[in-house]
């Protein structure tokens, strides 16, 4: 299985997943304010919501690189 292939599965299972959850969220730790032995942090919690045509592009894109991959090998 070439580069080509792989790329394109990847792509289409990216795709399935943005479609399925709409959206990630992580925790970002930042430092805040640092006073001598004292040191105050602060966590964020950020959520990035995926479009539904970032999804279809990804799954698009991902099934035209598995037909351009059967037809040059």
């Amino acid at each position: 299985m070439n580069a080509v292939k792989v790329a394109g599965i990847a792509l289409i299972i990216a795709g399935i997943l943005g479609l399925a959850y709409g959206s990630f969220s992580y925790t970002k730790d930042t430092q805040e304010v640092k006073l001598g032995p004292l040191e105050f942090s602060v966590k964020e919690k950020k959520t990035v919501n995926i479009p539904v045509w970032a999804g279809v592009a990804a799954i698009v894109a991902g099934g035209l690189m598995l037909v351009m991959g059967k037809k040059q090998g």
